[in-house]
């Protein structure tokens, strides 16, 4: 910039500088130095510089929240760490069972534990890396191990600094964590100017903030009044937090926005105490929250307590008993699942809950109905269970008119019009015909799921067309499918027919518990499937057993005994089977007697992107080789497996002295059935 004189160069950095600084007084001190209208001559004189000399804009300008950047698509990317999920609790035994589990996994006295509590909030998920204290990239929380890159959005949002405030201790990298909102003010005047011109309303806030962030046009994510607020940490070098405490200090100092009624509790009856005191304050609260998250306060104590494979063991979110409203039932329909349950569903008069547009609830079955006595034309009070699916709770029988139509299950099926049976000791009624084409849409959207079969890039849209247009029949049809059937869907070319083709060949080689999962045994869910893999080992060994010896599995009671016995005896479940052998699909056979597993006692980290499969794929394959696989690094690691960009995992592993391994060795151990290589 040889050619800029040097007067600019500095007017220009000053002049970031002055508007950062005044950003951070305004949007996390909420304390404004100067007006509005001084603040606009200080933007629009670093605008006009910019515009007559392009050089000297730098990552972090204030004028890069103007947004105009359009994408053609978002990138994905994986997260250094995983971006985990919560468990959660609904009631106050909930949460005193959580901190009971703390004191055994910790081995500590109730005065030795402090938790941070803060608001749950209802927004979008994001990651924000910065290196050298500048913004280089922000994602999605994607599916907790790969984010969306959707940089150029949130640079324009207001509370996210472009660089990191300078209060002497710029970290080389870290990665900041927390969540895109609208305030409540925000998303009604957002509503109600969409209404004037006509457009879509948006259903809630957290609705409006992850369309507002996920446009192609970052100059649309400019003109929305999104905030962020900061409250997590991803991997960070160069500056040592030890605690949340010192985390939501460290972030505010930094220049976010942290959470509101944020309190340090020294032991379970403050939580308690707080708890309450935001749930009895949340009407007051700038943005919509639906609970609270109660985390260890230390991170060396969450170390010690670990994680689970999609949530961490020290944290929990309490959620706020759920919202309910009044509202009036205009119709009672019915909906096929999969299994061919006939689902009664209430059609109500739209009403808002938490937020929501609610327009429908579920009736669960036929006893429920009955059991409330619930009528066409009734006046029902209507709430979100967990803040999340529609449920009548009650009528208020005092508005009936006499005008209110009982309700009764169709003799035969809504959409194929078969007979349907109602089994003796079963609540569901269903549909007895095998091709009903609702029970096969749903049984397909199952089979091609993630915990199931995993046919990436297969979605429920075209699978929907191939059986509307006759091209499958059944699940098993899929593997035998050829380019020239693809071609018959609408819009598919050479491409897309091949990247469908290279999807449902690599899904032939499933895991033991996703091929059970994915084979939709009634009363079988994801665990349940993991529980059978694990102690049988085998579709066939499963498909052996007596109802009485597979009740005695843990986990494994009647219904659910009955259910798996039915299944194999099921002629079309036997033919459905073969016909998947057939066409190739894999039926593991992984081995039970764990006391003779190769790497058992073994413990394992996967960091990083692996090229051969996924990392849940190789945690599955080390799991059947009798390995533990924990998601963090610890003494008790024997091996971490690194991909590429492994992240702070490494550095953890260096400091401890683990054996950091590479891809290539983890496939000699896979070849090998789980030898450890001479050299370790």
């Amino acid at each position: 910039m040889d050619d800029i004189p040097q007067s600019i160069l500095d007017e220009a950095k000053w002049l970031r500088d002055k508007i950062n600084y005044h950003n951070y007084r305004y949007y996390v001190l909420d304390n404004p130095e100067i007006t509005d209208a001084e603040y606009d001559r200080l933007f629009d004189r670093l605008i006009e510089l910019e515009k007559k000399y392009p050089k000297i804009r730098t990552p972090d300008s204030p004028t890069l929240k103007v947004g105009g950047a359009v994408l053609k698509s978002f990138h994905s990317v994986p997260h250094r760490l995983p971006m985990l999920s919560l468990n959660k609790v609904t009631t106050e035994g909930g949460f005193l069972d959580f901190h009971r589990r703390i004191l055994e996994l910790t081995g500590l006295s109730e005065d030795k534990i402090a938790y941070m509590l803060e608001p749950k909030f209802d927004g979008l998920a994001v990651e924000l890396i910065y290196e050298n204290g500048v913004l280089t990239m922000g994602l999605t929380r994607g599916d907790g191990l790969i984010g969306e890159d959707i940089t150029a959005n949130l640079r324009t949002i207001r509370t996210i600094p472009l660089k990191l405030y300078n209060h002497g201790n710029v970290p080389k990298l870290i990665e900041i964590r927390g969540e895109v909102l609208l305030s409540k003010r925000d998303f009604e005047n957002l509503n109600r100017q969409r209404s004037e011109k006509g457009e879509e309303l948006f259903a809630n806030p957290r609705n409006a903030a992850a369309g507002s962030v996920r446009q192609l046009d970052s100059s649309i994510t400019a003109s929305r009044p999104l905030n962020f607020v900061a409250y997590g940490l991803g991997v960070v070098i160069g500056v040592d937090i030890k605690n949340q405490e010192s985390l939501l200090n460290y972030l505010k100092k930094a220049g976010f926005k942290t959470p509101k009624y944020a309190f340090l509790c020294h032991n379970k009856d403050e939580v308690i105490k707080r708890y309450n005191y935001i749930l009895n304050n949340r009407d007051e609260y700038e943005f919509e929250i639906d609970g609270t998250v109660i985390k260890l306060n230390d991170f060396d104590l969450r170390e010690k307590v670990g994680e689970l494979s999609r949530s961490p063991r020290w944290a929990v979110a309490w959620k706020f008993p759920p919202s309910q409203e009044q509202t009036t039932v205009e119709d009672i329909v019915v909906s096929v699942g999969r299994t061919g349950a006939l689902t009664p569903v209430a059609v109500l008069k739209p009403v808002h809950i938490a937020g929501v547009k609610v327009s429908r609830a579920t009736l669960h079955n036929e006893d429920e109905v009955k059991r409330k006595d619930i009528r066409i034309g009734d006046t029902v009070i209507v709430e979100r269970a967990g803040d999340v699916i529609p449920e009548v709770v009650k009528v208020i029988k005092e508005y009936r008119t006499g005008n209110e139509k009982p309700f009764e299950m169709p003799k035969k099926c809504p959409v194929c019009g078969a007979s349907v049976e109602r089994l003796e000791g079963q609540a569901a009624v269903r549909c007895l015909n095998i091709s009903c084409p609702a029970k096969q849409k749903e049984y397909l959207r199952h089979f091609i799921s993630r915990g199931a079969m995993d046919i990436d890039g297969l979605g429920y849209k075209i699978v929907e067309q191939m059986l509307d247009k006759g091209i499958i029949r059944d699940a098993a049809d899929l593997y035998f499918l050829k380019k020239e059937d693809i071609f018959k869907l609408e819009r598919t070319g050479n491409k897309l027919a091949q990247n469908i083709l290279d999807a449902i060949e690599k899904s032939k080689h499933p895991s033991l518990k996703s091929l059970i999962f994915a084979l939709g045994i009634p009363n079988v869910g994801e665990h349940l499937a993991s529980v059978l893999a694990k102690e049988f080992g085998s579709i066939d060994a499963l498909s052996e057993k007596t109802t009485d010896e597979l009740i005695t599995v843990n986990e494994i009671g009647p219904i659910v005994a009955q259910s798996i016995f039915d299944y194999f005896r099921e002629e079309r479940n036997i033919r459905f089977i073969e016909k998947l052998k057939k066409a190739g699909v894999v039926f593991p056979v992984e081995n039970m007697e764990r006391e003779n597993l190769p790497l058992l006692g073994k413990t394992f980290v996967l960091t990083g992107t692996l090229e051969s499969f996924t990392r849940e794929k190789a945690k599955d394959m080390l799991e059947q080789l009798g390995a533990k696989v924990s998601s963090s690094v610890s003494r008790k690691t024997d091996f971490v497996i690194a991909g590429e960009n492994p992240g702070s995992k490494i550095v953890k592993a260096k400091q401890l002295n683990v054996k950091i391994k590479d891809e290539k060795w983890l496939k000699k151990v896979f070849d090998s059935k789980g030898e450890i290589p001479e050299n370790g």
